[in-house]
């Protein structure tokens, strides 16, 4: 009966290994893409000019041609998603989608959870400052004391900031808010994605200005997924590779920037 019981288990244990094997094998990323013929794509939606709708209600934007282009090397169709950035990567987490095309810096935080494509932007932190203020911040130290910085509440500007001792650092839910408080004087400066500058300070209808470019807060943005999909990785560097060498991210980037955005910022 011992005998007959252990057998048993060694062959349910045995059965489930090689269960646990297989299932565990078909389930790279790459694998269901393919299957599906569809890449599920994360974004916002409400960030132009990399993801929003035109008057038309379609996606457009930087991050939306990047998405079609990589979906077309891999050989599927893209399906957008769009999702609030508060709750995107925990969406991405729990399968919502493959992927995220939406400005995501990679930080060292962020790959212990998340693995990444190669980056395919390049950008950096950028103060904005009133237009009638004389003043030249150079960098974030310059705020200690009785300066006010502003900053969006869970963004990488805001970490950047508090980073710094003695900074004060106040948080708003998005930019609108941090810009009118700017442009009342209720804050000395504000920081946000250099890319994100004359879009933002156009679109305000506010006295405002491009400040500095801050020294060694130089952002390399990325396509992130679920970790433990190889396959996937190897597909989605190699179609950026590819995208970056026949010249089509080089033909986006200077359509919606004017600029090359998709190659590493000179020193």
């Amino acid at each position: 009966m011992k005998l007959s019981k252990l057998f048993l288990t060694s062959v349910l244990a045995v059965s489930a290994f090689g269960l646990t094997a297989v299932a565990a094998h078909a389930e790279d990323l790459l694998d269901s893409v393919k299957q599906a013929g569809v890449l599920k794509i994360g974004l916002e939606g409400t960030y132009p000019p990399f993801d929003s709708r035109d008057t038309k209600g379609e996606l457009v934007g930087f991050d939306v041609d990047v998405a079609k282009a990589v979906a077309a090397k891999l050989g599927v169709k893209p399906e957008f998603i769009p999702t609030e950035w508060s709750g995107i990567i925990a969406a991405l987490q729990a399968g919502k989608f493959d992927v995220i095309v939406n400005q995501v810096t990679i930080t060292p935080q962020r790959q212990q959870a998340l693995d990444f494509s190669q980056p395919y932007t390049y950008s950096a932190a950028q103060l904005i400052q009133r237009a009638d203020d004389t003043r030249e911040f150079k960098s974030l130290d310059e705020f200690k004391g009785d300066k006010k910085l502003g900053v969006t509440l869970g963004t990488n500007y805001d970490q950047m900031a508090r980073a710094v001792p003695g900074i004060n650092v106040m948080t708003y839910p998005g930019a609108p808010e941090k810009l009118r408080d700017l442009a009342a004087k209720r804050i000395d400066a504000t920081i946000d994605d250099r890319l994100m500058l004359p879009y933002i300070i156009k679109t305000s209808q506010l006295p405002l200005r491009p400040g500095a470019v801050l020294k060694g807060a130089n952002q390399d943005m990325g396509i992130p997924f679920r970790k433990g999909n190889p396959k996937f990785e190897k597909a989605l560097n190699d179609a950026l590779t590819s995208l970056k060498q026949d010249g089509t991210l080089k033909k986006i980037s200077e359509h919606w920037f004017g600029t090359a955005v998709t190659v590493p910022i000179a020193q």
